[in-house]
């Protein structure tokens, strides 16, 4: 650790600051799949960063947009001003993007994408005539960031508990995992297509006339990679449109190439109304997020005198910070160019298999996977929940292995440039982990 640097004055997020900060982790650069601690030791990166490194650490393409960019023009406010590279990336993004999301509004992060996507949702029934629609439907075991909004419709027990109220008005539709049917599970589980059902009877308690959207995740990520069962999400597309409910698709971690796909909506062949995006988008080297509407939802907002302000919301760089669209428009011509999407396609079955292999090691219960996206579960130390994982990842990590927990599922998304021996170091690490711990 470098000599003097002071631990206490920050507080870190979703962390044992106590813990950390008497036996700290720290890195100090990062290249490719790899980063570097500052005591020197090389770290593989499963992980990405945290989902959304899928083109590796430092690529010198996006590094030296970045540099260039700041250089130029640092900052350009976002109202009533612009600057030719946020039109640009909005441009190419909605090129890429399914059906018809072809407007982009730029946000920080995941969790401003997703709290934006719900008040476009709202705001948009109000401007049809239609303003009673101010419910929202999320998910349980859904995760759609840390603001107000994305904890009252997330379904994480944790993230909510401590602050007391939520948003009102809000529901949420039942998890489709289930150990019981799905276990062991390789790609998309067979059982659970019918949960999507229950949004029928959420309808029919609240009434269709009172509910402005449903989100959802096309993989629950945050909450241990859960997989939809096929079927699942045309079905909630389905009574969506029966009921003129929009459907959000928060695709914070499965777009831009984690599924296989440029977007997970592609993956399951489900067209989301609105679509939240960020990490892959810079490939998490400026922040940024974005929310992908459809051209009609747009429209709606158009009306009155043109010099009006159609839509009362925006951030201080909400037009696209400059350097973070230099890092986006870097990041999706590296993604093309490089073939990424179309390697995570090819990788996904060795990833699969790898992790696989890890059936019946010491503490198993579960392995799951889709695209380059995989969780080991483990059974709970009794009374002790989460710790077992906990114990997993710092033993990893002494082995030069960066993992993620979530309760007590291991999870694995590494960049999408991983070759076959770094997966096979991973499952490899990980199962000498498990077998040495109780």
């Amino acid at each position: 650790m470098n000599a003097g640097l002071n631990l206490e004055p920050y507080w870190m997020p979703f962390t044992g600051n106590r813990y950390f900060k008497a036996h700290p982790l720290l890195m100090q650069s990062a290249e490719g799949m790899y980063f570097t601690t500052t005591d020197g030791r090389k770290i593989l990166d499963g992980i990405a960063g945290l989902w959304c490194c899928n083109a590796g650490h430092c690529h010198p393409r996006i590094v030296a947009a970045i540099q260039q960019q700041v250089a130029t023009l640092d900052y350009a406010t976002a109202f009533q001003l612009g600057h030719p590279g946020v039109f640009e990336l909005a441009d190419r993004l909605t090129a890429m993007a399914p059906g018809g999301l072809d407007h982009a509004f730029f946000v920080n992060s995941g969790s401003e994408a997703v709290d934006t996507a719900l008040k476009i949702a709202i705001a948009y029934h109000r401007m049809r005539g239609e303003g009673q629609r101010i419910r929202l439907i999320g998910r349980e075991r859904g995760y759609h960031g840390v603001g107000f909004g994305g904890i009252s419709v997330g379904g994480m027990s944790p993230n909510r508990k401590m602050f007391g109220a939520m948003l009102p008005g809000v529901d949420h539709l039942p998890s489709t995992h289930n150990l019981e049917h799905n276990a062991f599970s390789r790609g998309m589980p067979e059982w659970g297509a019918h949960l999507a059902d229950e949004l029928e009877n959420i309808v029919a308690l609240h009434d269709a006339s009172t509910i402005a959207a449903v989100i959802v995740e096309p993989v629950a990520g945050s909450a241990g990679v859960l997989i939809p069962p096929p079927g699942y999400l045309q079905r909630l597309r389905d009574i969506c449109d029966r009921h003129g409910i929009l459907l959000i698709f928060d695709e914070v971690i499965t777009a831009f190439g984690r599924t296989g796909s440029a977007f997970g909506a592609e993956t399951f062949g489900v067209q989301p109304d609105l679509m939240s995006v960020a990490k892959g988008l810079t490939n998490g080297a400026v922040p940024m997020g974005a929310v992908l509407v459809d051209g009609d939802i747009y429209s709606a907002f158009m009306t009155g005198p043109e010099q009006a302000v159609e839509f009362f919301h925006g951030y201080t760089y909400s037009a696209g910070h400059p350097a973070a669209a230099a890092a986006g428009l870097a990041a999706l011509a590296v993604y093309e160019e490089e073939d990424l999407f179309e390697r995570a396609a090819r990788m996904a079955p060795v990833l699969e298999d790898a992790v696989h292999s890890l059936r019946g090691t010491k503490h198993v219960i579960d392995i799951r996977n889709l695209g380059m996206m995989a969780a080991i579960e483990l059974e709970p130390r009794a009374g002790e929940p989460t710790l077992r994982a906990l114990e997993a990842f710092r033993l990893c990590f002494d082995a030069g292995l960066l993992v993620r927990t979530t309760g007590d599922t291991l999870a694995l998304t590494p960049s999408l440039i991983i070759n076959e021996p770094q997966i096979a170091q991973i499952v490899d690490t990980i199962g000498d982990a498990l077998r040495s711990i109780d």
